[in-house]
This record gives structure tokens, C-alpha cells and sequence, in this order.
């Protein structure tokens, strides 16, 4: 007997993550998505396109490539014209490789806490592709990678920022600006325009 597709967008946005990191299980992964599926990874350009290369890149890549600890806390959803957006906090111990945000850095064990936006595309039932975004900068701050004394970029700091609830939205301070609404961060300058 087949199971029942559910015809809300956020059902089956929450079926295809179940299946990533509840089941960690691929087949059940892949049976959420379209015939001709792709998922990018945009900030670290991992990814697939096609149903062989995406089921490849959550074998190789991705399944099983989570530490033991990951928590994936929701902000906010929404969702209409065929997709599903979630703005997520991911909280993990980098004690394994993670090829799909990571590729080619070795487990630094450190503590993370990332603000990540997921961009689903759902048609007839089926996952038809994901977006997923995150700052790189503030992973490779948090990871020990990129010294936040010498450029203008934050770590976990933007995790704690992010507010988790509509109460904390409405008290939040709007970005950029202190409870006396002045600047926190000097302006960027604008680009020169050339003569």
C-alpha cells in the first residue's frame, strides 16, 4: 500500500527533512521529490541536479554526515507561489567531516550555531528543488577558520540575534541600530562611480 502525499506545502517540506535527519534514510529522501529534483547548497555550491546526482550527493555527501548532537530549531515559515521557505537555527559540534558545508575541512570540534534559510519548491506533491543559504563567513568564524578581529563578519552572534519568537520579534531592535535608534555599525560607503 503507497502512503497518502500530503497536499500541504509544510507537510511535505516536513516529510523531506523527517526523511533527512530523523530516517536519515536516502529512498525515503529521494520518494519526497520530483522525477528531476536539484538541491544547492549555494554558499558552499554543493549540491546535485537530476535524480541520480542528487541522490548521489545525500549518499556521498550528506546522509550520515551530521554530528550526533545537530539541532535544527525553526524561526519562521512561510509559504505560497509553490514553495516553502523556513528560516531555521542549526546547532552542531563540528566533530565530523561535513562535506556538503564544510568540504575539505576536517573536524575542528567546535560549537555552531547558524542561522540557515531553506527555499523548497514543491509541485504536485514532490519536492522540486531546495535552496539552502547560510552565512559561510560566520560557520568558518565559528569553526575557527576566519579570525573575526580582522574583517567584518560575526559567528554565533548571529544565531543569538535571530529572534526565536514572535514576542522576541516584536522586541527585537531593528538590524543595524541601538534601543535609541542610532547606527551601531558605521555606514558603508557607496561604490565610486566611474567617469
Amino acid at each position: 500500500m503507497t502512503e497518502a502525499v500530503p497536499a500541504d506545502p509544510g507537510a511535505i517540506f516536513d516529510a523531506h527533512v523527517r526523511a533527512e535527519f530523523v530516517e536519515r534514510d536516502i529512498q525515503a529522501t529521494m520518494a519526497t521529490m520530483s522525477d528531476s529534483p536539484y538541491v544547492t547548497h549555494v554558499p558552499a555550491l554543493t549540491g546535485g541536479c537530476g535524480r541520480e546526482e542528487v541522490q548521489r550527493f545525500y549518499d556521498r555527501y550528506f546522509m550520515g554526515r551530521w554530528p550526533a548532537d545537530t539541532q535544527i530549531s525553526p524561526v519562521s515559515r512561510t509559504s505560497g507561489q509553490g514553495r516553502v521557505i523556513d528560516e531555521l537555527i542549526m546547532r552542531f559540534t563540528h566533530d565530523v567531516p561535513m562535506p556538503a558545508l564544510l568540504p575539505g575541512v576536517s573536524p575542528t570540534g567546535c560549537k555552531v550555531e547558524l542561522p540557515v534559510v531553506v527555499v523548497m519548491g514543491i509541485a504536485d506533491g514532490k519536492v522540486t528543488y531546495e535552496h539552502i543559504y547560510w552565512d559561510q563567513a560566520s560557520l568558518l568564524v565559528q569553526v575557527g577558520l576566519l579570525d573575526p578581529a580582522t574583517l567584518p563578519v560575526s559567528g554565533a552572534e548571529q544565531a543569538h540575534k535571530t529572534p526565536r519568537s514572535s514576542a522576541a520579534i516584536e522586541r527585537a531592535h531593528s538590524p543595524g541600530r541601538s534601543a535609541a535608534g542610532e547606527l551601531t555599525r558605521p555606514p558603508r560607503s557607496r561604490p565610486c562611480s566611474q567617469s
